[in-house]
């Protein structure tokens, strides 16, 4: 009988850090659950994919939703386990598979870098559910170091920066929180000579930058990105995965709770630990100037050699799952 893995999460940056973190599992035959999305589908293109009805941040309805085709692809096929990211349709799958004798695995996201998020804390509780942090100082009781997706990156500077022409702006696709502050600054901050990509996700001003769209799909960001001289991005931890899969090290500016643009200041963390690796440029929204823009550009990022794995442990397979 084949072994089969469900990898779950949702889309934005917890699909992505998925995506990143699956070809280090080792995991064989697998199927992947998410939302509908541009990214979705072309991160995911060519792939066993089930779309299950989108689930916000503290979306108890979605949550409902989602358990409910949860139940019914736990009993109607089996598998081995199911791993995820987050965040809500996490829990939309562990709980039946829990009660089921499958095997669940919660990675925290990255971004979480000074302790769980409430899926993490959520997750905790549903028995049976093994718990894995990217952070070595963040393990202890029930949660295991497994590594970072950021260790497979190193920034190097460049000996003969070329002079800043190209833009890739991208603000996130969160439906609920948008990043005004950051669009408003930017469009009196770039030369208008400048050519810009702009990604906008659901943030709307009332003067929109000509070109503007709501979310641009993955192949042609890839192009985007690879073509940029500068990326400007939120602090989310797919767009940084994006920004330095195509050599860039981004100008990151973090959301802040306190201007209603995240849950919580996750963000924040996010930029001064990826800061603190080179790996970005960190700036607040009303800070960023073009001084900035030209000291990311100034950098690449690449492979780091010999990056240690992500290691986790299964019952399933008697040896730890890694590269």
């Amino acid at each position: 009988m084949r072994t089969r893995s469900l990898l779950v999460a949702s889309t934005g940056g917890h699909l992505a850090e998925l995506h990143n973190l699956a070809p280090r599992l080792n995991l064989g035959d697998i199927r992947w659950v998410t939302f509908d999305s541009p990214q979705s589908r072309s991160l995911l293109a060519g792939q066993d994919v089930v779309f299950v009805p989108p689930a916000t941040s503290r979306d108890a309805v979605g949550l409902v939703k989602d358990m409910v085709v949860a139940r019914r692809m736990l009993k109607a096929e089996r598998y081995e386990r199911v791993i995820s990211t987050g965040a809500s349709v996490a829990m939309a799958f562990f709980v039946p598979a829990s009660a089921m004798g499958i095997e669940c695995f919660y990675i925290e996201s990255a971004t979480r870098t000074q302790g769980p998020s409430l899926t993490g804390k959520l997750a905790a509780r549903v028995p049976g559910v093994r718990l894995y942090t990217q952070y070595p100082d963040l393990a202890g009781g029930e949660w295991s170091y497994g590594g970072s997706i950021f260790d497979a990156f190193e920034a190097e500077a460049l000996t003969d920066p070329l002079p800043v022409r190209k833009v890739v702006v991208t603000l996130g696709t969160h439906e609920r929180y948008t990043f005004p502050r950051l669009l408003t600054h930017l469009m009196g901050l770039i030369p208008p000579e400048w050519e810009v990509l702009w990604q906008v996700g659901a943030t709307v001003v009332d003067t929109m930058p000509t070109g503007a769209r709501r979310q641009v799909p993955m192949a042609e960001m890839r192009t985007a990105l690879a073509e940029a001289d500068v990326v400007i991005s939120h602090a989310g931890v797919g767009s940084a995965l994006a920004a330095m899969q195509a050599g860039k090290r981004a100008l990151y500016v973090p959301r802040r709770k306190a201007h209603g643009e995240h849950v919580d200041d996750h963000q924040v963390e996010m930029a001064q630990e990826l800061e603190s690796r080179k790996l970005v440029v960190a700036r607040e929204a009303e800070d960023v100037t073009l001084a900035d823009l030209r000291s990311a550009a100034a950098w690449t990022v690449r492979a780091a050699p010999g990056a240690a794995p992500f290691v986790w442990n299964s019952s399933t397979d008697e040896e730890d799952l890694c590269p």
